[in-house]
């Protein structure tokens, strides 16, 4: 079953935009994939505004957040692994959801069933044909 992560943010995203506030995504900054700028870290979390007049190319993608941003003038592309999006609110009245941390199965969909053991064949014999 696909992970249900990745709709609540897009909808919570679309949400806080139709009421005109501002979406905050709070990210695990030490997630070994997440791509932000360190300089901006404050205890191993960020806090990144996703409103559109700040960021651009925004992807919402089922495993990844990923968009365009400037960063004290230097433009900088994020990339976002959906398990360390933490929380999606708006800034101006703090609703929105926190997310439980991602399970592995979550993120790694299972193994495939492995398929059943074949029955030993016979040795091969070679056999002289007149």
């Amino acid at each position: 079953m696909t992970p249900l992560k990745p709709y609540l943010i897009r909808a919570l995203y679309e949400w806080i935009i139709d009421n005109d506030l501002t979406p905050y995504l709070l990210v695990d900054a030490e997630h070994p994939e997440a791509v932000v700028p360190r300089q901006y870290v404050q205890d191993g979390k960020i806090v990144l505004n996703l409103k559109p007049q700040a960021i651009s190319a925004l992807a919402l993608g089922n495993r990844t957040i990923a968009f365009n941003a400037r960063f004290g003038g230097t433009p900088m592309q994020i990339d976002i692994p959906l398990a360390a999006a933490l929380a999606l609110y708006a800034k101006e009245t703090g609703k929105g959801m926190v997310f439980e941390p991602d399970e592995e199965s979550e993120e790694t969909p299972p193994p495939e069933p492995s398929p059943p053991p074949q029955p030993k064949a016979k040795a091969p014999f070679l056999k002289v044909v007149k």
